[in-house]
């Protein structure tokens, strides 16, 4: 963990949240209770901005040369959003099994100046020839590795338009200068870590199938030990056309076309209109209250921010600091339970699907949901009416926090689904493609190997964003601004709730990182818990409150924090121990 004490704050501005509700009574009450807590965003946002800047910068990333990137950004003069880009570029230079730009994410961006909060969208698409039975063999059965390995289970790319748009609309430095860390290190590479060993172990088979990130990412057809030097020349000759030629340097162009030729090639159905036609986009955040904290987060297609939202309203309903340990673990339990089914029934990408969000995160719902929670007594899901269709979501991504001296705040989290994504890279662009497709509803009616579930508002069409649990998120008070998420796959929104929680009680970030974790998701009907993250008294208490319990065996995510002390002007910064990344302030 990182700190530093700065100089005295000064005067600022505020804002105010808006929200729509329709005509019904439960809309109105719906509004009266928006209308209150618009007030209170706007008190809790004043005394936020008042405190003008914080004159230092804090980083957290999930790897120590992806954190030295951004400082070394910052150092050239750039702001928050030029450090992201240098952040995100390196992350998917030196992580290539977590995140890529073959792969997407989402940044959630606050600028000081004027206040603007906004969530930028570089999930991957669907390609045009893409149908919901594509994964499907003649039977109607799945075919499991079809949506998981090579060229068929990879999404159009976002995250290279999102870097791109984020330099154009929101940085200060040429976008070839923010890049430049990244292709440093592509050129001359760099000594892997024991995390890449691991991930390159099981996913060597996968790896193999394809020549050209067999010849990268394997030493000699074989997963390399730690410190195996990683050289990746073509990805920095395709970094150097991003830099130059800014987004038509990659949906366009020399790499355009061996991205297409590639995967045509190896049995995939990319088009250059898929390439040509891909845009990052702009969305507004998801925001709530929950105990005179705001919390602003991924929208959709994320489902992070509403399922968080929603469980933070159902939890809201009760003292969680005058309980017992047991109770509050069970009643965060029944949360996650309630908020986690609704995700699997009504989430999607908005371009297609129509979304009862204002309903979802209303007090009144909340109070709907709390009714049917026993403080004694779990409900099982099989009571829950509805149960949806099956999609699944891989657990390799990777995230960074960042609070620059001007007080711009950046969270974003990345991802090309599982451990190397497909495996597989398009000869001549070093461009390891993701497996995001797999995070639609591929195969109705069937549990997948994570268990997360999905129903008709995730499956598959053209041009489409799948369903994400990526959650950047914001958490301010009248005195701390904390900036903070975390990879995970389904168990991203549960960490972030953990944290959130950890928040409420006052503590910092090398606490919100470092707090034991356990996990429900509606379906399967069971709780996860990592060694330490449920005490043997816990254990027993929730069993014998009705919950089936499952140890994971291994210590899961890679949270990376920093927050803002506004009261004495301090900036803390921590980088979850599970992993190998670094948290500095400076």
């Amino acid at each position: 963990m990182a700190d530093f004490d700065g100089k005295a704050p000064s005067a600022g501005r505020f804002e105010v949240i808006r929200y729509g509700f329709g005509r019904s009574r439960l809309g109105w009450r719906c509004a009266a209770v928006a209308f209150l807590k618009c007030l209170l965003f706007a008190a809790v946002v004043c005394v936020a901005h008042a405190s003008g800047r914080p004159g230092h910068a804090a980083i957290a990333s999930a790897h120590p040369l992806a954190t030295q990137a951004g400082f070394e950004i910052l150092d050239q003069g750039g702001n928050a959003f030029d450090a992201a880009i240098a952040i995100s570029a390196v992350l998917a230079v030196v992580e290539p099994q977590s995140s890529g730009i073959g792969g997407g994410g989402f940044w959630l961006l606050r600028r000081a100046a004027d206040g603007k909060t906004v969530m930028l969208d570089g999930r991957e698409t669907a390609p045009l020839a893409a149908r919901p039975d594509m994964y499907l063999d003649t039977r109607g059965e799945p075919r499991l590795s079809a949506s998981l390995d090579g060229a068929l289970a990879a999404g159009i790319p976002g995250l290279p338009a999102a870097l791109v748009r984020l330099s154009k609309d929101y940085g200060r430095l040429p976008l070839a200068k923010s890049l430049a860390p990244a292709i440093r290190h592509a050129e001359n590479g760099f000594a892997v870590g024991l995390r890449y060993a691991k991930a390159a172990k099981d996913r060597e088979s996968a790896l193999r199938q394809s020549p050209a990130a067999s010849a990268i990412f394997l030493d000699q057809g074989i997963a390399p030990q730690p410190g195996f030097h990683l050289v990746q020349k073509d990805l920095a000759k395709t970094l150097r056309r991003i830099a130059r030629f800014g987004h038509a340097g990659f949906y366009g162009g020399t790499t355009a076309r061996l991205l297409v030729q590639g995967v045509k090639d190896a049995g995939g159905i990319w088009q250059a209109g898929d390439l040509a036609g891909y845009r990052a986009l702009e969305r507004a955040p998801v925001q709530g209250m929950y105990r005179g904290i705001r919390i602003t987060s991924a929208g959709p297609p994320s489902s992070g921010g509403t399922v968080l939202l929603e469980a933070l309203n159902i939890l809201s309903g009760y003292d969680l600091a005058r309980m017992d340990a047991l109770t509050r673990k069970h009643l965060v339990i029944e949360a996650e339970r309630r908020a986690y089914r609704d995700r699997d029934l009504y989430l999607g990408d908005p371009a297609f699907v129509n979304m009862p969000l204002n309903r979802l995160l209303s007090a009144a719902y909340a109070a709907g949901l709390r009714v049917a929670i026993r403080p004694d007594r779990a409900l099982p899901s099989a009571a829950l009416a509805a149960a949806p269709e099956a999609s699944r979501q891989g657990d390799d991504t990777s995230h960074f926090s960042l609070i620059d001296r001007h007080g711009n705040l950046v969270a974003a989290t990345l991802s090309i689904n599982n451990s190397f994504g497909s495996g597989f890279v398009p000869p001549g662009t070093g461009v390891l493609l993701n497996d995001e497709m797999d995070d639609f509803a591929t195969a109705p009616g069937r549990p997948n190997a994570y268990g997360l579930v999905g129903g008709g508002a995730n499956a598959i069409a053209p041009g489409k964003r799948m369903l994400s649990s990526m959650s950047p998120t914001f958490l301010e008070t009248k005195d701390r601004t904390a900036v903070l998420g975390t990879p995970g796959g389904s168990r991203i929104i549960s960490m972030v709730l953990l944290a959130v929680l950890d928040f409420a009680e006052g503590r910092g970030p090398e606490s919100w990182v470092s707090v034991g974790r356990f996990h429900h998701q509606y379906l399967p009907d069971v709780v996860e818990y990592e060694p330490g993250g449920l005490s043997d008294e816990d254990i027993r208490g929730l069993e014998s409150r009705g919950h089936r319990l499952k140890p994971t065996g291994y210590r899961y995510g890679d949270m990376h924090a920093v927050q803002w002390d506004r009261v004495r002007n301090r900036l803390s910064a921590a980088s979850d121990p599970r992993g190998e990344g670094v948290a500095e302030v400076k």
